[in-house]
């Protein structure tokens, strides 16, 4: 459990912080910025981080909701108190 807990954590920090240049944009804006950008205004570069920001908040919401719930109801060192009595299956 923990191995696979760490593997997820190494790929969620390397793809976080990966250099590739993403498109969170849909054809019209893509077009809009460019253009924008093209005619000397700067405006439109951070377009493409804003689209990128609002989609990763509801992740990261969900995310550390899932974390704290996660340490809030895990149990360590449970005692299982079973009678050594026998079973009567009839």
């Amino acid at each position: 459990m923990m191995k696979a807990l760490r593997i997820l954590i190494l790929l969620v920090g390397l793809t976080a912080f990966s250099q590739h240049r993403l498109q969170a944009q849909c054809a019209m804006c893509t077009l809009n910025a460019d253009a924008s950008v093209a005619n000397g205004n700067t405006e439109g570069r951070g377009l493409n981080d804003g689209v990128l920001l609002l989609l990763a908040a509801p992740y990261i919401a969900v995310g550390v909701v899932g974390y704290l719930w996660y340490k809030k109801y895990r149990r360590k060192n449970v005692n299982i108190d079973i009678k050594p009595e026998k079973i009567n299956l009839n």
